[in-house]
């Protein structure tokens, strides 16, 4: 479990609580309860590396299921948390679909138009909803240096095994 404590003030998902988040694996899996009743789940993992340099931040993909309680459907926004410095990190919808239970995964199913087809109006009336419903700045702050920071993790357990193995040969 993530201990919220040791990142800064700002940087808290606020109302998310840690749903999923194993070690070895490359995403993350945050819930909340609205004051309405409405279950938000949050599943988000570093995009690929833009260049060869690497970036800072890279890119974020998230996923972002709303459903109302009491009902099967549920509503799916798929998206990316991206920007050019830690400063300025926005979260672009690519997709939103509704799906008719948690369970149903056709994907031959008419999902919608493409987001940035949709009308201007209702595409900013879907970021409006998600950000009351915590699809805000803390929370796209808090995956993006959790995200990072986990991949750094992952990457000095990644040079130790590789040691361990090299001196072993010796």
């Amino acid at each position: 479990m993530i201990d919220l404590s040791n990142y800064p003030v700002g940087f808290h998902p606020r109302d998310f609580v840690v749903d999923w988040d194993f070690p070895a694996s490359q995403d993350v899996v945050l819930r909340r309860r609205c004051e309405s009743g409405e279950e938000v789940a949050v599943s988000a993992l570093l995009g690929p590396v833009r260049d060869e340099e690497g970036s800072f931040p890279r890119d974020i993909l998230m996923k972002v299921c709303i459903k109302k309680p009491g009902l099967d459907p549920i509503l799916r926004f798929d998206g990316e948390v991206s920007g050019k410095d830690f400063k300025r990190l926005e979260f672009n919808i690519h997709s939103a679909c509704y799906l008719p239970s948690p369970t149903s995964l056709n994907l031959s199913a008419y999902r919608g138009p493409s987001f940035s087809k949709l009308d201007p109006n209702l595409q900013d009336a879907f970021k409006e909803y998600l950000q009351a419903k915590g699809i805000g700045e803390d929370l796209t702050y808090f995956l993006v240096l959790h995200l990072h920071i986990k991949e750094q993790s992952q990457y000095v357990s990644w040079l130790r095994k590789l040691e361990a193995l090299v001196s072993k040969d010796n």
